[in-house]
């Protein structure tokens, strides 16, 4: 009896606290385009170049962008070694106080929940968005999400390539890690291979 009436309320609490979720996942997803429909109209020029990481032509491609954008900063997340990412661009002549390399994001979610905070610090309202054209489609899905819930804006260029686009699955499959971020502040980066080899080594030093 006693069993029947706890998962009974067990039940009824699991369905509240999902309704709860939907109904404010359904809440945000709404506002998001509003909320961008208004800052393309208050800032419809971008003020800063952000480039996701992901091999050299990216970087090669930015920096002469970036020359023809002089006046925004560059902002790249976890792109080539630094010191060969430094000298892309001072080959394409691009000041050192306009660069910005962050090494903190391990893949295409994380190199937008890593920066977004330092996007709103520095005032940020419309980005550049530079990745390869294989890779845009689920790049602007995440920056929808991602960037769009904090009220900052995206124009896409795209770096041509030979490569045919990604499979959906990566696509829902990081649509789903960004929703898990705007709900709880996680990205379940913990789950990518660069992190478990990176716990496995930590835990190897310590049973040392």
């Amino acid at each position: 009896m006693i069993r029947s009436i706890l998962h009974h309320h067990f039940r009824r609490y699991h369905t509240m606290w999902l309704t709860f979720t939907i109904t404010l996942l359904f809440l945000l997803i709404s506002y998001i385009p509003i909320r961008l429909t208004a800052v393309y109209i208050q800032h419809p020029h971008p003020d800063a170049i952000l480039m996701l990481g992901g091999g050299i032509d990216r970087e090669l491609y930015t920096a002469e962008f970036a020359r023809t954008h002089s006046d925004l900063d560059i902002w790249v997340s976890t792109g080539m070694p630094l010191q060969q990412s430094r000298s892309i661009f001072q080959a394409a002549q691009i000041r050192s106080d306009r660069l910005h390399l962050d090494r903190r994001a391990i893949d295409t979610v994380t190199n937008f929940t890593s920066l977004v905070k330092d996007f709103k610090l520095q005032g940020i309202r419309h980005l550049f968005l530079i990745t390869s054209d294989f890779h845009m489609s689920r790049a602007q899905a995440i920056a929808f999400l991602v960037l769009g819930s904090q009220g900052i804006a995206y124009t896409p260029v795209a770096v041509p390539s030979s490569r045919s686009g990604e499979s959906g699955l990566k696509v829902v499959r990081d649509v789903g890690r960004s929703l898990l971020w705007l709900t709880t502040g996680c990205t379940a980066a913990s789950l990518h291979p660069q992190r478990r080899r990176e716990y496995l080594q930590a835990w190897r030093s310590w049973a040392q």
